[in-house]
């Protein structure tokens, strides 16, 4: 005897209603599959050359694996504006059962605390049964499918009109999906209502023993993120056993078509999974694989009315675990990831305003594995509250229209986001008032912006360019290279191209000038240092012409000239140290660094006042030791362009003196 029957022999009618609604919540998957079966044909005979879509794993997980069910996406032919469909009756007739079975516990509810269906929904659910029992043919028109699967509410009239065959009795703007759709919500208000029992939070009923871990797991790795989603609607559960399987439903949020439904049998875990954005399904199957899921390929679906009539996704993952630990773990897991889920999209968009779309990914994908989440910023005041910050750093840090990513580069800004995220969440959750949290939000963003000083990067790019040249030329007149022709060819060569990637950092910063004006000192002073990056590439260019006329020189020329280059490389270096200490200078900092910088900045001072001395007695050498009047002339040169790149170096330093002291809150 079933145990319904022995039920309702005891005179327990109430109990029915579990029993009725588990197999009502089964008939709903199963309407749904057929009406994407019956999608699925139709769109194959329009378009043969396309390859019918693998329903196995739908049809397998709804328990629907009829031999028609199989063959059906295929068998369809094109007629005229319609389609030919043989099994089109069996389908009629096995959405007409599923209907019934899934109405059921509305109709005819046991329960004392279910209200039933009001008259006009028991009137709408009445006549698609009736229209369903009283379909005959083969054929299907464009408005005979869009009549049974259109998901858009108020539908024009227009779709009953024409010559092709629909079904009569429903309302003209009603379809069968709508309805399945309205059902399912009356189906889970009913279920919350009757469990009897909660546990931790899930609403369960004929939950079997062995089943009850599970739930606990599952639900303690939803509690465990819960509090990320703050006030939004969403994550109720319920779950009850069915033969030899758990069955687990958790309701993601508020949209009919993000649905998540958990099977667990033996030691394996099959989740079925539906989304309208595919970016949010390939975040969540990247989220579960990180746990060790194996993802079936999505299939793309397409419904009118639904996600715009643009097509949406369904997916099935599996998790096979080796005992029984494992698989609580893998429940807890993949709980705790369900909340990200919720509004995910919408921060997608708004991130986007700040950073590009692979960059708000790794944020939204990194605040998830960190359990921060994002539902905190938007709480705070998502894109506004960040807006505000970023204008209250003023003009000189950010200019109208300006993304964040275009002044901390998409690295800092990508840092500053996930920051922000962590700051959000924890501040709410300590009910800290939003205007607290919007004065926190403007000092994190400052302190970003201090540490990361774009115009000091690209200061030291160019310096780092300049020290390059210096010591190319250092190392070339110390292993006489002036007497290899092809060597100093090759360095003039490698030489040029430092050249203008300096220039190139010119232009940006000039460019920036243009844009923000705290860019202005920084324009000059890099454009100072470029002098000393010209000068150098100049003594890279004379050392190729001295390879090609070195008649007389000697021992006395070359180390005159290279002692020369290697104050002027000291010079370099200095002002590269200085550099990285002026970064990070503020009125806060401690007076070792104050000091460390002065030593620097005085570093390349002194390296110019030696400079000064080296080039008077380089012209004695060479004058003393040259004869010929071309390498007379281009030792000369040479030692004078040393000089010079010595000076320009001296006054880049200055320039830099001035912005430090500047930063420490002193004046030059």
């Amino acid at each position: 005897m079933e145990k319904s029957a022995a039920v309702a022999s005891l005179g327990q009618q109430s109990l029915l209603l579990p029993a009725w609604i588990k197999a009502a919540l089964a008939a709903n998957d199963r309407l749904k599959l057929c009406l994407t079966l019956l999608q699925a044909a139709v769109s194959q005979a329009l378009s043969p050359q396309a390859t019918p879509p693998d329903l196995s794993p739908e049809m397998a997980a709804a328990g629907l694996d009829a031999a028609w069910c199989r063959e059906l996406p295929g068998s369809g032919r094109r007629d005229g504006e319609e389609v030919l469909l043989p099994a089109l009756p069996e389908l009629m007739a096995q959405l007409e059962r599923d209907l019934g079975v899934m109405a059921r516990p509305l109709l005819e509810p046991v329960s004392a605390g279910a209200a039933p269906l009001p008259a006009d929904e028991r009137e709408r659910v009445a006549a698609w049964l009736a229209c369903l029992a009283d379909s005959h043919g083969t054929r299907v028109s464009t408005a005979l499918l869009h009549q049974l699967s259109h998901g858009h509410r108020g539908a024009k009239k227009a779709h009953r009109s024409g010559t092709h065959a629909v079904l009569h009795g429903p309302d003209a703007g009603d379809s069968l999906h709508l309805l399945v759709m309205d059902l399912h919500k009356q189906l889970n208000l009913l279920a919350a209502g009757l469990c009897s029992e909660l546990l931790d939070g899930a609403h369960v009923w004929q939950l079997r023993d062995e089943d009850r871990p599970r739930v606990q797991a599952f639900m303690r790795g939803l509690q465990r993120t819960r509090g990320l989603k703050f006030d939004h609607p969403g994550l109720d559960t319920a779950a009850t056993s069915e033969a030899d399987r758990l069955l687990i439903q958790n309701d993601i949020g508020t949209n009919d078509a993000h649905v998540l439904v958990i099977q667990v049998q033996a030691q394996c875990i099959t989740l079925t999974y539906s989304d309208l954005h595919r970016a949010r399904f390939a975040f969540f199957q990247a989220q579960l694989a990180a746990l060790g899921a194996q993802w079936s390929a999505p299939q793309s679906r397409l419904s009118e009315g639904l996600n715009r009539g643009e097509a949406y996704l369904l997916g099935t993952a599996s998790f096979q675990a080796q005992d029984e630990a494992q698989l609580l773990q893998q429940l807890e897991g993949l709980a705790a990831r369900v909340v990200f889920l919720i509004d995910w999209n919408r921060a997608r968009k708004r991130l986007q305003l700040f950073v590009g779309k692979a960059a708000a990914l790794r944020v939204l994908e990194q605040a998830a594995a960190r359990e921060v989440g994002h539902m905190g910023w938007l709480r705070a005041g998502g894109e506004q509250l960040l807006f505000s910050a970023m204008q209250a750093m003023g003009d000189q840090a950010f200019r109208v229209g300006e993304r964040l990513d275009e002044v901390l580069g998409e690295a800092g800004a990508t840092d500053f986001l996930l920051e922000l995220l962590a700051l959000c969440t924890q501040s709410l959750q300590a009910q800290q008032p939003r205007a607290q949290v919007a004065d926190e939000a403007r000092l994190l963003l400052a302190r970003r912006l201090q540490l990361h000083a774009p115009e000091f990067d690209l200061l030291a790019e160019h310096a780092a360019l300049c020290q390059s040249l210096a010591a190319s030329l250092s190392e070339a007149l110390s292993h006489r290279l002036s007497d290899e022709p092809e060597a100093a060819a090759k360095l003039a060569r490698r030489a040029k191209l430092w050249e203008r990637e300096a220039d190139e950092l010119v232009m940006a910063a000039r460019e920036r000038a243009l844009r923000q004006p705290r860019w202005l000192a920084f324009a000059r002073m890099i454009e100072k240092s470029d002098d000393a990056a010209d000068a150098l590439e100049e003594c890279a260019y004379l050392v190729s012409l001295i390879s090609e006329h070195h008649e007389g020189w000697n021992r006395k020329v070359r180390e005159s000239l290279a002692r020369l280059a290697e104050v002027v490389l000291q010079a370099a270096q200095e002002q590269v140290k200085a550099l990285a200490i002026a970064r990070h200078l503020s009125a806060a900092s401690a007076a070792t660094e104050h000091e460390a910088f002065i030593a620097a900045s005085w570093g390349v001072l002194r390296a110019e006042s030696e400079c000064d001395q080296l080039l008077r007695q380089a012209k004695r050498c060479i004058l003393a030791e040259l004869s010929d009047a071309a390498s007379l002339l281009l030792a000369h040169e040479l030692a004078q362009q040393l000089e010079r790149a010595s000076d320009c170096l001296l006054n880049a330093a200055y320039a830099l003196r001035e912005l430090a002291f500047g930063k420490a809150g002193v004046r030059a």
